[in-house]
């Protein structure tokens, strides 16, 4: 309806609708987080956490019915068969660009469970969308580097304490918990600094992946694999509003999650180093993955 705008309206008009539709269900959301806060009862605890999920859920379709309205975009999506809305999932993606968030969304809404990101301290303090999150439960954690931790060697294991506690809720109704392993977006200048082996990926963090799994145990039955590729190049979310990329394509690879892949991922040496080898083998087949997505194109 409106894809004959003008990037530089179009633009700025997508993201208004965001903007209203992210305020209109601000409130119910913050509502339901309060009375979830003040009344602590198990039974009513997940009946609101269902209400909440189904207010994000309805969050994210409208928000994806604007990208609709107002981009021409070719959607190419394998791998969405045998997915359930009602199961427990590990979702791993290479990281490009804060549009990945949003293609993400689209791609598994009322397909899979509501995704559950782990976000930055940081993004805490972001005007409403920071509350909004805390009130869905996403998890946010602090990083600390192996100098601020030889220097306070008490901080030690808080992000797993976090994750511990994180995953605690997490028990009791299906959800999908978002990993970016690698930590941060894509550039060559990152590729470059880390001197990744990969040609078009950072290398992989397995930390996060790994302390999910440690904390859920068995309850998530399978990981979630999904490559990304931007063959215009990966944009920026503004970029993206405006129009300025006509294809997106997203590969899903649904992978079991076997027991020897469950452990003390903080503990357990052995079990830490099992799970990186794993965890940098399908970093291995993403990357040629990827390349063969791109040359299709």
């Amino acid at each position: 309806m409106f894809r004959f705008l003008p990037g530089p309206i179009k633009a700025p008009f997508a993201f208004s609708l965001h903007t209203v539709n992210t305020l209109f269900w601000a409130l119910p959301i913050f509502l339901l987080a309060l009375l979830k806060l003040a009344l602590p009862i198990p039974p009513l605890t997940r009946a609101l956490s269902r209400a909440l999920n189904f207010c994000a859920t309805s969050w994210i379709s409208v928000n994806s019915l604007v990208h609709g309205l107002t981009l021409d975009l070719d959607w190419r999506v394998e791998g969405l068969e045998d997915l359930k809305s009602d199961d427990w999932y590990l979702v791993v993606a290479n990281h490009q660009s804060w549009t990945d968030i949003f293609v993400l969304q689209k791609v598994f809404n009322r397909k899979i469970p509501f995704l559950k990101f782990f976000l930055k301290q940081e993004l805490l303090y972001v005007p409403v969308l920071g509350l909004a999150w805390w009130a869905l439960d996403f998890p946010f954690m602090k990083r600390h580097s192996k100098d601020y931790l030889k220097k306070n060697p008490h901080m030690k294991g808080k992000d797993a304490e976090t994750t511990r506690k994180a995953c605690e809720k997490f028990r009791h109704i299906p959800i999908s918990v978002m990993n970016f392993v690698e930590g941060t977006r894509f550039t060559p200048a990152k590729k470059a600094q880390q001197a990744s082996p990969f040609q078009r990926l950072l290398k992989p963090k397995a930390g996060g992946a790994g302390m999910v799994l440690s904390a859920m145990g068995g309850q998530l039955h399978r990981m979630l694999d999904v490559t990304i590729a931007y063959p215009e190049g990966a944009p920026s979310f503004w970029e993206f509003l405006s129009g300025k990329i006509r294809r997106v394509h997203v590969h899903v690879r649904s992978l079991p999650i076997a027991a020897d892949m469950l452990g003390d991922y903080e503990s357990d040496k052995e079990y830490r180093a099992r799970f990186q080898t794993w965890l940098n083998g399908i970093w291995q087949e993403k990357d040629a993955r990827l390349a063969d997505m791109l040359k299709r194109d």
